[in-house]
């Protein structure tokens, strides 16, 4: 049974007239400000690598790459607290000031991140100030999109909500652009190895820059008139987070706004733009630059489809875009990233299809893969040696339980070669250890060679055949993101009243993205290195996005032609 607070009602004069010249002004200069947020926020995500290796180099290369995904999806975990802080401000004060604090807080924890010492010169300290910087991060961005989608969408005329708010979303897409932009020029201005060294730096100072233009830009801002109607009125909320989420009237519509809406949103929109990139370069072994530039590329085609299906949502409705974009994310992801091995390291798809790698290993030696915290020493058993080394080298295995007590063995086509197991003595391998365990990495090495196993991807040519290839498949996940984000804004706007919409919007939607979407690329590699199958990471935004379809399809009722203006 459909369930949805307030009916479509005849809008009020106000809501029918045209948007004025300045208001599209100010609408343009909210966007441009959230762009620059996004980008903050986003180079992290675009630099886990290299910050996994500042900042967690007491990790071995598998932990410390997910620890600093984890670092990365801290900042997603804290953006619903972020949410009921600066949306109870915004409900109660107005949007206009809130979200000028949001982007002070971002920008300055941006710069601290590029300033801040590595693991190697103040050790442990390092990475905790870094997830403090994160989580600081998250709150401010907790505050920023709900503020910027209520503020366009109050100022948009009725039946323009979905083209309107759909600027929005562009911003994100765009903050992510333009953080590959500037990581990519910084990195050919000053090569990779000084890159690695210091220069990743040079993206978090420039965002210095960037806050000063965005404060600017705040600053110019007027009140949304809604609100400001609201307040002369004497209407605002006294309680907004005990009106929003207190009463079961409009609780019900942000738990259905969460599993009918954004949590599929969510996973789709990570899949696409995060998991993607994750995908080609951790596991296909594409040069970071190259997957990079062929992201961004993909994103230049995709991103105007933002408006395409926020526009076309003013007329057919928010719901049905947002369900399709679903069940055709849920229906098409596995042959997609298939698609994607097979055009962006081929060897490796034959290798995978003539000569399978399998583990036969007793279960009871086998420990969780996926761990964050987990050091070298921690993986002794020769199961855990099999599979962390193959994990290492982001090689797909298939999993054979073996009989209990025997040792592990990898199956390399018609080559077995058994795992050894390691002492530890001081927290380090014995020396008999040492050699027994690089032997056994020599000879599995040789041996995924002989298979025809490539050590990393051939180069791909600029904008050749199969640049191209991979850029048609990286754009098709991208206008699946279009298609789930670019109307759900206007959906969410349209879901409350005035009063308590700052808060009661935001909530679900970043439960929905910083915690289903946020916390994606972290799970879905923590679920390859645990089976060893590279694909197994997809089901998670599969059975995700595949839930919201459902709920969606039952539950939420359209809103495009609610008046938002009538429901204070």
């Amino acid at each position: 049974m459909a369930t949805s607070t307030g009916t479509a009602a005849k809008p009020v004069a106000y809501a029918e007239r045209p948007m004025t010249g300045e208001e599209k002004k100010v609408i343009f200069a909210s966007s441009l400000g959230t762009v620059f947020e996004w980008y903050d926020f986003y180079l992290y995500g675009s630099l886990a690598a290299v910050i996994g290796k500042q900042f967690f180099a007491a990790l071995d290369p598998t932990a410390a790459f997910i620890a600093s995904l984890m670092a990365f999806a801290a900042g997603f975990l804290v953006r619903p607290f972020g949410a009921l802080v600066f949306g109870r401000l915004g409900d109660m004060i107005g949007r206009k000031y809130t979200f000028l604090v949001t982007i002070l807080i971002m920008g300055l924890s941006t710069f601290i991140v590029g300033v801040l010492p590595s693991y190697a010169s103040i050790g442990v300290a390092a990475p905790i100030i870094l997830v403090g910087l994160r989580l600081l991060q998250g709150l401010a961005l907790g505050g920023e999109y709900g503020g910027a989608a209520t503020y366009v969408a109050e100022h948009a005329p009725h039946g323009k909500r979905g083209s309107y708010t759909s600027w929005i979303q562009t911003t994100a897409t765009l903050g992510l652009f333009l953080s590959l932009i500037v990581i990519i020029g910084t990195k050919t201005l000053f090569g990779d190895t000084a890159f690695n060294d210091w220069a990743w730096r040079v993206p978090f100072w420039m965002s210095i820059f960037l806050l000063g233009v965005s404060v600017w830009i705040r600053l110019s801002l007027n009140e949304s008139p809604a609100f400001k109607r609201m307040k002369e009125e004497g209407k605002t909320s006294k309680a907004p987070l005990s009106e929003s989420f207190g009463r079961w009237n409009n609780l019900k519509v942000v738990i259905l706004a969460l599993l009918g809406l954004t949590a599929g949103q969510g996973v789709v929109w990570y899949t696409g733009q995060f998991y993607a990139l994750f995908f080609l370069t951790a596991q296909l072994k594409v040069d970071p630059t190259t997957a990079q530039l062929m992201i961004g590329a993909s994103l230049v085609l995709g991103t105007p489809f933002f408006i395409v299906f926020g526009s076309l949502s003013d007329k057919i409705g928010r719901k049905p875009i947002i369900m399709v974009g679903c069940l055709m994310a849920a229906l098409t992801f596995f042959p997609l990233f298939g698609a994607l091995t097979q055009a962006a390291n081929p060897e490796l798809a034959a290798a995978q299809v003539k000569n399978k790698v399998i583990v036969h290993a007793d279960p009871s030696q086998c420990s969780f893969q996926g761990s964050p915290i987990a050091r070298e020493i921690d993986f002794k058993t020769s199961c855990d040696l099999a599979k962390r080394f193959l994990a290492q080298s982001s090689v797909s295995y298939d999993n054979v339980e073996a009989p209990a007590g025997t040792p592990a063995t990898i199956s390399i086509g018609d080559k077995v070669i058994t795992a050894p197991s390691a002492n530890v003595v001081n927290q380090k391998f014995d020396e008999d250890s040492v050699k027994k365990v690089g032997a056994f990495k020599k000879d599995v090495a040789e041996a995924l060679k002989v298979a025809g196993y490539p050590a990393k991807a051939k180069p791909i040519d600029f904008m050749g055949g199969q640049w191209w290839m991979i850029v048609a498949i990286l754009t098709v996940l991208v206008i699946y993101v279009t298609m789930v984000y670019g109307p759900i804004a206007a959906a969410l706007v349209e879901l409350f009243p005035t009063r308590i919409r700052y808060t009661s919007m935001s909530l679900p939607y970043h439960i929905g993205n910083g915690w289903f979407g946020g916390l994606l690329p972290t799970t879905a590699f923590a679920i390859v290195a645990s089976t060893g199958n590279m694909y197994n990471g997809l089901w998670y935004p599969i059975v995700v996005a595949s839930m919201t379809f459902v709920v969606g399809m039952l539950f939420v009722r359209e809103t495009k032609d609610v008046d938002i203006y009538a429901r204070d």
